[in-house]
């Protein structure tokens, strides 16, 4: 292998080799140190050669899906079975099987909703005011004046 050539990456070997980088979750920069060459050169040949781009935004993908599922079931809590073995007196084996549970998880309820329903789920909230303030003033100033005793 020739590294830093582009040729190489462009060929069956090089892209599953950046595929499997990708998957593995490497950063482009760490892609480029493994190609043999400088981040901003495979900026570039990511622009050039879309093979290069579509191959490293698959494998990326693929992680970004599992990411997305394990937090899914984080936030919703899940179920599994625990198998364990144990040597007793006499050579027998002892096998149990445990049905454990992981309660939901709140901190991954409250990112999952604050990316996914920003609308309704963002610390910040957007809110509309309408009407007059001057009418507002003058029912306070009424009742001001009523509170002091009707003539001010």
């Amino acid at each position: 292998m020739a590294k830093g050539k582009y040729e190489y990456w462009l060929t069956p070997e090089g892209l599953l080799k950046l595929e499997g980088w990708a998957r593995d979750g490497l950063t482009d920069e760490q892609i480029a140190e493994n190609m043999g060459i400088h981040r901003d050169t495979l900026i570039e040949w990511k622009k050039k050669y879309s093979d290069i781009s579509d191959t490293l935004k698959r494998g990326k993908e693929v992680v970004d899906i599992q990411v997305e599922n394990a937090l899914l079931k984080r936030a919703l809590g899940y179920s599994y079975k625990e198998t364990t073995h144990e040597l007793i007196e006499g050579g027998m084996q002892v096998t149990k099987v445990v049905e454990k549970e992981v309660i939901p998880d709140t901190t991954a309820q409250i990112f999952w909703l604050k990316n996914r329903r920003p609308d309704k789920w963002r610390d910040k909230q957007d809110v509309q005011v309408s009407g007059s303030l001057e009418a507002e003033k003058t029912k306070l100033d009424d009742l001001i004046q009523q509170m002091r005793g009707g003539d001010g």
